[in-house]
């Protein structure tokens, strides 16, 4: 008997109730089989949208810490130069004008550039220097009376809360006086005032001081020969300024 003939035997020969029980079989088992599939399908899907999630924070958590770690134009540290138009107004000459002198004052009003430099932290503090030139009237006495003056210099900003911000400042250094740029006599020179400095752009300001400024003039006798005494000469000094900024890097 050939083996297609068996089967056929076989399939006819089972009774009514066991062809209805494998033909039930035969259709369930698809649906079982989804059935089994589907939870693991549920939770690959879960897997991978967790696992997205995680990628995705790992992905910008560096780019997060990095925007917190960029500084505030207000916590960058500058370097502030720039120059200035100054202005000396003696108020009181001293020993290097003495009352019973015959001969005219030599130091009379004056002005000149300030060319200056420093360094501008992110707290409220200016540190710098200055070199100061200024053509003061000398009453003839020389042809082109000059005075130079080379300083350090200190401000202390006060913030308002606007483009407007006063300092407080104060300056030491050496000052030196003679025709046409010559040494004639010298000594040192001080002040200390107070100003305000207005920021046009976050690299650009303009500012406007008024400072109280002696200084120490060793005795020497001028073209004249007019003693002069080593004495203190009083001026007020005054400096329309505009600086520049640029940031310093940071590691």
């Amino acid at each position: 008997m050939s083996r297609e003939r068996a089967l056929h035997t076989c399939t006819v020969s089972l009774p009514a109730s066991g062809r209805r029980a494998l033909f039930a079989l035969v259709l369930l088992a698809p649906a079982r089989e989804a059935a089994a599939q589907e939870p693991v399908a549920h939770v690959a899907g879960v897997g991978d949208r967790s696992l997205g999630r995680e990628v995705s924070r790992e992905s910008s958590a560096p780019a997060d810490e990095g925007e917190e770690a960029r500084p505030s134009p207000l916590e960058v540290d500058y370097a502030q130069y720039g120059a200035a138009l100054a202005g000396d107004i003696p108020v009181f000459p001293g020993e290097t004008c003495p009352p019973a002198a015959v001969i005219p004052c030599i130091l009379g009003p004056g002005a000149g550039p300030v060319l200056r430099g420093g360094y501008r932290p992110s707290g409220p503090w200016y540190i710098g220097g200055a070199y100061q030139f200024a053509k003061l009237d000398s009453n003839n006495l020389y042809r082109l009376g000059i005075m130079q003056m080379l300083r350090a210099e200190m401000r202390y900003f006060i913030d308002v809360g606007s483009r407007f911000t006063p300092y407080v400042t104060w300056a030491a250094g050496g000052v030196v006086y003679g025709n046409e740029f010559g040494v004639e006599t010298g000594g040192a020179v001080t002040f200390a005032g107070a100003g305000v400095e207005l920021e046009i752009t976050r690299f650009a300001v303009v500012g406007l001081s008024f400072n109280y400024e002696p200084m120490l003039l060793a005795a020497f006798t001028d073209t004249a020969g007019q003693d002069r005494g080593t004495g203190v000469a009083h001026f007020l000094h005054m400096e329309l300024v505009i600086e520049l900024r640029t940031e310093l890097g940071r590691e």
